[in-house]
């Protein structure tokens, strides 16, 4: 039977130089190099000088043959015919240093070849000997510390091979510096890219990174990277507090229960439940802000159940249209719902029972008939809806707690006066309303008391006009008579044979 031949770990991959072509720049010839280390290709520049000066560092440490470049030439140093023959003799000459070194590239060979911006072994080495001279100011000060998926997938390869943590012989690059930093950061940033990296044909998007080799992450930010290759985030559960994902998820569940799709049917820890299940997942016990915000989510799913700590949570700029299962958030205080695709709220109240701030800017609401019982509703956002009727305010007028309330760029907003028929929708509580960021004035107070004395006039002549209907007299039937009886002129009517 034939068998495939074994897939290389890319820090194993085989390296290869071709000089591409040249470019005249001023008055020397810059040299294009394509460097190859297995799938990854980028392109690197240097003049002839460069070389000789790569060439004299390694003569010293290395003992490399002083003869093996090929020599300075001064008279017709850019014509075309000795260009390209110097193109070749130095394409030779990489390729002789790479063969040379086929397991640790030496440091100033690596820098040359920028194997510290595109090469597995070279970013590692980059990175660890970037932590044993910063690591211990980086923790000491606390602030947020930036990896890019490049970088990570770098390390989390160096991991996976049987070898020492310290390849190349330099104590400074050894990975354990790397290690001993993830264990204690408590802030970190992965900026991914859509674009290469570089000069390279490198996707970030598909390079799989762990983020297991962190164990006291306190706060994380991933943006511009896929789902699907970030690796180990369940591990971060006993000590993280924030979590924002932007740009990378089309789905709740696949970041907050990646290993769902595992599993036939899974429940959070500490739930009684009848159901058969195949699996008991451990919540996020110290997550109390989430921020998914600009992502592609189209549903709030099942997996919130294993965020119960949350307080905090944005899913502004998604493709929501639904407010479901965030009454399994019992914690829940901020809510960012903006810029979503929602036109109707539905008793909302059930879900979001003592939400606090509520932004629902950004969406397609025309009536606001779901929140009438936000009871501890403090700030709320409606800016950029399609609210056109006043009478849609009459549904939080009488919300207690509400303080700030923002209608901005809705229909309504070219009614004349609009604000201060808002706010005499408030009745007392109109002086305690900031309506669109501006606090209410005097002279819009008594406006609203004008209004609101206008309104009970009419109230009260309605009333009037109902009384005057229900006590209006009616003849009696035929054969009975008329008794008016009690406090109440209680009308009754006795049928004249009993009198």
């Amino acid at each position: 039977v034939k068998m495939d031949a074994p897939h290389l770990p890319e820090p194993c991959a085989e390296k290869r130089v071709r000089i591409i072509g040249s470019e005249l720049v001023e008055s020397y010839t810059v040299y294009i190099i394509e460097v190859n280390v297995g799938d990854h290709s980028w392109t690197v520049k240097h003049r002839y000088s460069d070389f000789h000066e790569l060439h004299e560092k390694l003569t010293v440490e290395k003992k490399i043959d002083k003869h093996l470049l090929p020599p300075k030439k001064i008279i017709g140093k850019n014509s075309k015919s000795l260009v390209e023959k110097r193109q070749k003799e130095l394409e030779v000459y990489l390729q002789t240093l790479l063969n040379r070194f086929p397991v640790s590239t030496p440091k100033v060979l690596s820098n040359f070849l920028l194997f510290h911006l595109y090469e597995i072994n070279g970013i590692a080495a980059a990175l660890a000997e970037e932590l044993f001279h910063k690591g211990e100011q980086l923790l000491a000060a606390g602030e947020v510390f930036l990896l890019r998926p490049l970088q990570l997938y770098a390390v989390t390869q160096q991991l996976k091979l049987a070898k020492p943590t310290c390849a190349n012989g330099d104590a400074k690059a050894d990975l354990g510096h790397i290690l001993d930093f993830t264990c204690r950061l408590k802030y970190l940033k992965i900026p991914g890219m859509k674009a290469a990296v570089g000069t390279s044909n490198i996707e970030e998007q598909r390079l799989p990174f762990d983020l297991s080799i962190f164990k006291s992450l306190l706060q994380i930010e991933i943006s511009d990277c896929d789902a699907g290759q970030i690796k180990g985030l369940p591990s971060l559960k006993p000590t993280l507090a924030t979590l924002s994902i932007h740009l990378s998820a089309s789905s709740m569940k696949e970041i907050l229960v990646p290993e769902a799709s595992e599993f036939a049917q899974w429940e959070p820890e500490g739930v009684d439940t009848d159901c058969p299940v195949t699996a008991i997942i451990p919540t996020w016990k110290m997550l109390t802000t989430l921020d998914m915000s600009r992502n592609f989510i189209r549903c709030i799913d099942e997996s919130v159940k294993l965020i119960p700590e949350v307080e905090f949570l944005d899913l502004s700029y998604n493709e929501l249209s639904l407010v479901e299962n965030l009454q399994h958030l019992y914690n829940l205080v901020h809510l960012d719902l903006s810029f979503n695709k929602l036109t109707v709220l539905e008793a909302v109240h059930t879900k979001l029972g003592n939400i606090k701030t509520l932004n629902l800017s950004g969406n397609q609401l025309e009536t606001l008939s779901g929140l009438s019982k936000l009871y501890s509703l403090v700030n709320l956002d409606l800016s950029s809806n399609r609210l056109a009727q006043l009478d849609e305010i009459k549904n939080i007028g009488t919300l207690p707690c509400l303080e700030k309330l923002s209608l901005a760029d809705n229909p309504m907003c070219i009614i004349p006066d609009y604000r201060t028929k808002v706010l005499a929708q408030f009745c007392d509580r109109a002086s305690e309303v900031c309506l669109n960021g501006t606090t209410t004035t005097e002279k819009e107070l008594d406006t609203v008391e004008v209004l609101k004395a206008i309104q009970k006039a009419k109230e009260a002549k309605d009333r009037m006009a109902n009384n005057d209907k229900k006590t209006q007299v009616v003849a009696p039937p035929p054969g009975h008579t008329l008794i008016v009886t009690g406090y109440h002129r209680q009308v009754t009517w006795l049928q004249s044979c009993c009198v």
